[in-house]
């Protein structure tokens, strides 16, 4: 499968997993934290930091009918625009914000919810584009993101595999050659029992792409654990501190976890390496303590094998143990002292 490129950084397979650090509405509506949610990004290895673009009213209405108002869950009882409201970062924001983040050398994208945030979004030479679960099923979106050329990265939350289909095909016809579909339990958090990491290989074949995890689960060992069946691109909400609140925060990592997420994940994925039976470097000095055959007892020549001079012990510098059977009962050709690893040399010819 071919790597992918965001900002000269290859995604594949053959590279560490790709790590993206969800930035959300955990700026809490101050900039100054959103640049220290950037420089935390940077520090704790993540690859990108991601956005969402969107205002309350490109997003939804200001309206309290049936539909309007979440019903239960970690935000309910909000309208969703009060909640869009809260967790939206200003447009204005988003030139400061790539800008530090390229001055940091960390790769910086987002989640556009309609045409006017990929417009803004083109303006400030966004390398890659998300599209969010909720927004999988508006293929106009799809297809407008698609045709920027970028690569497209889309969460498969809620969706059926009919949807995903619709989705990938809308984005191929626009002209997208590099899509990377993520494997995602749209809740808040969500349980890891939920998370059916099997998905992601049957995504990348099922499609002919490279399959990853947005996770929303709690902690790091759900997404180590993708990486082992070939996840190539992380995604999962972070935060300075959980007890600061924030709309996000009580799913997301703070940045020692962020790191460790990182570590976690690029050490997975380093131990996949390959098939192989070869003997690894680290068990080499361990050979000579393998079971071989031992002569137990002082023996005269042509004195007889029998299993009270003859054992299996270790170390392991005399003959394999599965000769002791054709060896028991026939002779020494030489004396031989107890602690002497037997080879043929010692052992009469039949």
């Amino acid at each position: 499968m071919d790597s992918i490129l965001i900002d000269g950084r290859a995604i594949g397979p053959n590279s560490p997993p790709y790590v993206v650090a969800e930035m959300s509405g955990n700026h809490n509506g101050d900039i100054a934290r959103a640049f220290a949610l950037l420089d935390a990004a940077k520090a704790s290895g993540a690859d990108a930091v991601k956005l969402q673009t969107y205002t309350a009213d490109t997003i939804t209405i200001d309206h309290d009918g049936p539909g309007f108002v979440i019903e239960g869950g970690l935000w309910g009882g909000r309208k969703l625009h009060d909640l869009y409201t809260e967790a939206h970062t200003p447009w204005n924001w988003h030139a400061p914000l790539f800008e530090r983040a390229r001055a940091l050398g960390l790769s910086i994208f987002s989640s556009p919810f309609d045409a006017s945030a990929v417009d803004l979004l083109e303006s400030l030479g966004a390398p890659a584009y998300k599209i969010a679960s909720f927004e999988l099923v508006d293929l106009p979106l799809v297809r407008r993101v698609a045709a920027t050329g970028k690569p497209v990265i889309m969460s498969t939350g809620m969706a059926h595999l009919g949807e995903i289909g619709e989705a990938v095909t809308a984005a191929r016809e626009a002209g997208c050659r590099d899509l990377i579909l993520l494997h995602c339990v749209s809740g808040y958090p969500s349980a890891p029992e939920d998370s059916n990491l099997r998905t992601i290989p049957h995504l990348a074949q099922a499609f002919g792409v490279q399959a990853g995890l947005s996770d929303h689960t709690l902690g790091v060992a759900v997404s180590v654990a993708s990486v082992a069946l070939g996840a190539t691109f992380i995604e999962k909400h972070f935060t300075l501190k959980r007890a600061d609140g924030g709309p996000d925060a009580a799913f997301s990592l703070e940045p020692d976890e962020l790191k460790s997420l990182v570590e976690g994940t690029r050490t997975a994925w380093a131990a996949l390496g390959r098939v192989s039976y070869d003997l690894a470097p680290s068990e080499r000095g361990n050979l000579q303590f393998r079971r071989s055959l031992y002569v137990v007892a002082d023996m005269a020549a042509g004195e007889v094998f029998t299993e009270a001079n003859l054992r299996s012990i270790r170390p392991g510098y005399g003959m394999a143990p599965k000769h002791l059977p054709e060896i028991l009962g026939r002779r020494a050709t030489r004396a031989v002292t107890r602690g002497t690893p037997l080879s043929w040399a010692l052992v009469v010819s039949e």
